[in-house]
């Protein structure tokens, strides 16, 4: 039975008594103590005390005897409960035996708990009794009961935020639901303790708020241009109310309104020449906003329209430009740069040419009348006209570029180019000598092109009956062809003009064009193909792009023929921006013109439903291509030298520049190093200094020289410039001559054009008269663009009594030769000079001796008039203050000495040698000396000075007195 104490009454407590002394003395123990099954618990963390339900109290069936503590009521001192035992691995807890006689007992922590480690245990207990019997072998144990205790938790811990800073970015003017969520923790293992209840801004003022999720909001519109950024400081309190124990910092960007566009390139691309190709965009990006994008097309548009005739290309002359295409022979200019013997085009407004291509302009009134025999008066077919025009609306009239008509007494027009009414129109009449009936006449091409006021290369092909018109490269077929009957034989010579159409009959033109033309070429016997026709159109300038191997098959390039335009279109749009990066300038001229050439990008964006979701504003800018650094052309050479008259007689006449040399240099700006600072400074604020670096061989070209003389023209009759024709078409070059001289022409290097103009001869048949010529070569790069100095080369003829033809001497080196960066001497009279003399000028006394011993000499061979006219010759040069030097060549001369110029000579010489004597008491070095002072120098200097005399002897005049009779 079980018993509590505090129900047992008086009547129960007897009843045991009278039960106790009626048991049998010798009974044993044989009940085990009782406990309940389950027990729960709980305790707090930091306390040992555990509160059970139900109490633990252990009960034994054997009491009130010795072996019965289960009674919590007993008369023994021997019923009793020993103790409690609990089962299971590290368990922090023991139970602890209050009462032996009652049985109960409580269970403790051993350490403080913590609930954060673990919220619950749970673990066996027993109870057991002391019935150990006499052997201590009775003792009895009761079930295992099992016991759950929770541990209850302390509000020890503060709210910790996850990240230490919280950003993000919004957009002006719009209203947020939720910009940003900040999260805060707590270590708490309760779910009292452990909560986040609330969230707070602790910055006043701002116009944000944030609910108890952490969720922050804007409570007003926001402006980019009232704040670019909010700093806002946020707090936490856990349930227990514990505020966090940092506060954490949000950053709130506010952009501008988002506009999709182009970002991230430059507007202004300088570009320097000779450097290739030139990245446009490096860091452009499409921004689309967020927009789910499908599809983009953008175009990039390189406007060069106002450079060149569309574009920069070789400035060179048309004729240059076809034969560098590879075009054959045949072709003949019509509108080519005005020279000395190129002259029909001098009258028509031109833009000069220095810049970019030659074009000239016809402004309704003006007109030109090509030179008779430079186009045959029948073109033979096939042929080709070609042409640059630039054209825009006009009026209801014809419209003239090329005519061929009758030249007097009639107007029929036997073949011209023209445009109406913004059509190109060919007119090829039939050859009279035909049979008469209907052919075709007239081609008509309806094109745009023809109106829009900009640059196009157009290209005639006729193989009658077909003709094929090339715009730009591209084919069109004519719309309209008209036929017409022959015309009648006619006597009647035929002028061909351009800009108009000369009328025989009323000798007046008619039909003038309005617009500009350049480059009008016509070429009979052959077509011009189509490779041909490619090169000459083709932009030296453009747009380019290599395109990555990670993004070449998702995004689609197209350009244009002069690649001034590119299309782009792909669907991923970080590929479509490494794209863009890849986009470049390359100028690939030598020279290029420099100024701006303006950008365009065009762009189309579509969505998912295949509508432009979009609209994406134009982006422009513009490539600024810096002035190239304009070449030097310097001529330099002999330019002064003496021939007899014997080799300008000769078949091979006389070289003018035996020892030219043709140099391009560029001046460029460098920095000045340490040491030249150091040395200029105080004098010159300036860090850079010039500094002449000579070009290099890809530069050295030409595609003009011109020898012109200086003075009287040429008179065919008697004299003339010659050149090797074999080496100058060796070379691809060509030659026209005229009365006042010769002009090479053709696009070749600098040595080859050295080579060639070595060669150039002058032969005069009639010297009797002749004492010197004066030439002047000038040359040029790219059209005249570039023009050398003027290179001036006077020639002496040296007569002499008895001439001997010299069959070679053409090509012998002159003995007589002044460079041009030397002192010039004195060419006025045939000075003697001993050839054993050291290299020096003579002295104005020497001279007057020279002069008169060969007034004497003359006098002898010529006679007296011979003599008083080479003297006046002498003293106007003398007068000039020419001091140049010069060689003779007296081979071939017989002298005979008038004994009577002796003392002349020897009072001279006297004369001259007080002089010197009374210069070198002062110290002054004098360039000119006597030869009597020679001779003495030869005597206290001996072989020393003869090597020095025979390293000048160039610029001495030499005189050879082996046959001389005193």
């Amino acid at each position: 039975m079980r018993f509590r104490r505090n129900k047992l009454s008086a009547s129960t407590v007897g009843l045991v008594l009278v039960l106790v002394c009626t048991l049998d003395a010798a009974k044993v123990n044989k009940h085990k103590p009782w406990i309940e099954t389950t027990y729960h618990g709980i305790v707090t963390e930091n306390d040992d005390k555990v509160l059970l339900d139900p109490p633990l109290i252990a009960l034994d069936k054997d009491a009130p005897l010795r072996y019965a503590e289960s009674f919590e009521v007993t008369l023994t001192e021997e019923g009793e409960i020993c103790g409690f035992r609990i089962h299971g691995q590290n368990v922090p807890f023991e139970a602890v035996v209050l009462d032996k006689s009652t049985g109960e007992g409580v269970i403790r922590a051993k350490d403080k708990l913590d609930c954060e480690l673990q919220k619950e245990h749970t673990f066996t207990i027993q109870a057991y009794d002391c019935g150990e019997g006499p052997d201590g072998a009775n003792m009895k144990k009761s079930h295992k009961a099992t016991v759950h205790i929770q541990v209850n938790d302390l509000n020890e811990y503060s709210p910790v935020f996850k990240e230490k800073s919280y950003k993000a970015t919004v957009i002006e003017g719009k209203k947020y639901d939720s910009i940003l969520k900040v999260e805060a923790v707590d270590a708490d293992c309760s779910f009292q303790f452990s909560q986040i209840c609330n969230y707070e801004i602790v910055s006043p003022d701002v116009p944000f708020t944030i609910d108890k999720d952490g969720l922050i909001k804007n409570t007003e519109k926001l402006s980019y241009g009232k704040e670019h950024m909010y700093k806002l400081t946020v707090t936490a309190y856990d349930c227990g109310k514990n505020r966090a124990s940092e506060d954490v910092l949000v950053k709130i960007s506010v952009k501008p309104t988002c506009k999709p566009s182009w970002q991230g390139f430059n507007k202004r691309i300088e570009y320097e020449p000779g450097t290739g190709s030139l990245a446009l965009f490096p860091s452009m990006h499409l921004e689309t906003c967020d927009e789910p994008i499908t599809s983009i097309r953008a175009t990039i548009e390189l406007e060069t329209n106002h450079i060149g005739k569309g574009c920069d290309r070789d400035t060179y002359s048309e004729k240059s430009l076809h034969k560098l295409c590879g075009a054959s022979s045949g072709t003949v200019e019509l509108l080519p740069a005005p020279s000395s013997s190129v002259n029909w085009t001098v009258g028509l407004p031109t833009d000069n040419g220095h810049d970019s291509d030659q074009v000239f302009e016809f402004n309704g009134t003006q007109a030109v009348k090509v030179p008779d025999g430079l186009v045959s008066t029948s073109l033979k077919e096939p042929f080709t006209v070609s042409v640059w025009m630039r054209h825009g609306p006009g009026a209801n009239e014809k419209e003239t570029i090329l005519c061929n008509s009758d030249k007097t007494d009639m107007n029929r027009h036997h073949y011209s180019l023209y445009v109406h009414n913004c059509r190109l129109i060919l007119l090829l009449r039939q050859d009279p000598l035909e049979a008469e009936n209907y052919k075709p006449a007239e081609f008509h091409w309806k094109l745009d092109q023809v109106c829009d006021k900009e640059w196009h290369h157009y290209v005639v092909n006729v193989e009658f009956p077909t003709v094929t018109l090339f715009v730009d490269g591209a084919t069109f077929e004519p719309f309209l062809v008209t036929e017409d009957y022959p015309l009648h034989a006619s006597r009647i010579e035929t002028q061909l003009t351009i800009g108009a159409c000369w009328q025989g009959g009323n000798a007046r033109m008619v039909q003038f064009f309005r617009g500009n033309l350049a480059g009008l070429m016509i070429r009979s016997g052959k077509l011009e193909n189509k490779k041909v026709i490619d090169c000459l159109y083709t932009c030296k300038e453009g747009l380019d792009v290599q395109l990555p191997e990670e993004v070449a098959s998702s995004v689609k390039v197209e350009f244009n023929p002069n690649q001034s335009t590119l299309t782009v279109e792909g669907d991923d749009i970080d590929a479509f921006d490494k794209v863009m990066q890849h986009i470049s300038y390359l100028n690939s001229r030598q020279f290029p013109t420099p100024g701006i050439r303006h950008l365009r990008i065009s762009t189309t964006v579509k969505c998912f439903n295949e509508d432009s979701c979009v609209t994406m504003p134009e982006a422009e800018g513009y490539v600024m291509v810096l002035q190239p650094e304009e070449p030097k052309i310097s001529l330099s050479g002999i330019d002064h030298f003496a021939r007899s008259a014997a080799e300008f007689e000769s078949p091979e006449g006389v070289t003018l520049f035996p020892e030219l040399r043709i140099v391009s240099t560029i001046t460029r700006e460098v920095e000045a190093d340490a040491t030249d600072s150091e040395a200029t400074e105080g004098a010159d604020d300036d860090p850079t200094v010039q500094e002449t670096v000579v070009s290099e061989e890809i530069m050295h070209n030409l595609d003009t020289c011109e020898v012109t003389v200086v003075g009287d023209e040429l008179d065919a009759e008697h004299e003339g410039l010659e050149v090797y024709m074999y080496q100058l078409q060796q070379r691809g070059l060509e030659m026209s001559s005229s009365h006042i001289g010769l002009v090479i022409t053709g696009v070749n290097t600098m040595a080859n054009y050295e080579q060639v103009l070595h060669l150039i001869r002058y032969k005069n048949w009639h010297t009797e008269a002749l004492f010197d010529r004066k030439f002047k070569l000038v040359c040029s790069e790219l059209n005249r663009r570039y023009i050398s100095n003027d290179f001036k080369v006077e020639v002496n003829v040296i007569h002499t009594a008895n001439p001997v033809d010299h069959v070679n001497s053409a090509l012998v080196q002159p003995n007589f030769i002044n460079p041009v960066h030397h002192a010039s001497v004195d060419l006025s009279g045939h000075n003697l000079v001993n050839a054993h003399q050291a290299s020096v000028v003579p002295s104005a006394a020497t001279i007057v001796i020279v002069v008169c011993v060969s007034f004497l000499v003359f006098m002898i061979i010529l006679g007296v008039f011979r003599i008083r006219s080479a003297h006046q010759h002498t003293m106007r040069d003398q007068e000039n203050g020419k001091e140049n030097e010069m060689d003779w060549d007296d081979s071939a001369l017989t002298i005979t000495v008038n004994p009577m110029e002796t003392y002349e000579d020897q009072h001279s010489s006297e004369e001259e040698d007080d002089e010197e004597e009374e210069e070198s008491e002062d110290g002054e070095e004098e360039d000119d000396i006597t030869s009597a002072e020679s001779e003495s120098s030869e005597d206290d200097e001996g072989g020393e000075q003869e090597d020095q005399q025979a390293a000048s002897r160039q610029q001495q005049l030499e005189w050879d007195d082996s046959t001389l009779t005193y």
